[in-house]
């Protein structure tokens, strides 16, 4: 083998394109808020608060449950409606789509127990609906 030949590769570096890069982080959004529901079960105390109806001292009625399921259902349908709308559709859609969910966040972050997971899932959470609302924003404009 021959050591004093060195090869060097330029790996090609894709771009992609900004409704690819939407869907995606609506994926990763609707996996943290399942992850973190989820990890919240081993939180000891919350399944049996489950199991007595209430949510951080919230009851759990029928109306909490529709809007926990619109709540989960706007990132699920992002994630195909990012593919499917018309540019400037879609950029509307995820701009205001993407700060409605902030400022749900915002205002269920203080809500319950505040432990260091909560906070990181928080924190998370608010990046990548930033990362939506920003890429949605700067959203190429094409060339006449």
């Amino acid at each position: 083998m021959n050591s004093s030949r060195t090869t060097s590769r330029i790996l090609e570096d894709v771009k992609i394109n900004v409704k690819m890069k939407l869907s995606g982080l609506w994926v990763a959004l609707m996996f943290f808020y399942l992850y973190r529901d989820v990890l919240g079960f081993y939180a000891p105390g919350h399944l049996e608060a489950l199991i007595a109806g209430e949510v951080a001292g919230i009851p759990i009625t029928q109306v909490f449950l529709l809007g926990s399921a619109v709540l989960m259902a706007i990132p699920s349908l992002m994630v195909f409606l990012s593919l499917a709308l018309k540019a400037k559709a879609n950029r509307w859609v995820n701009i205001i789509l993407g700060i409605v969910h902030i400022a749900i966040l915002a205002g269920t972050s203080f809500v319950g127990e505040i432990s260091p997971l909560y906070i990181f899932y928080v924190i998370v959470e608010f990046v990548l609906m930033a990362l939506i609302v920003w890429h949605a924003w700067r959203w190429p404009a094409r060339e006449a």
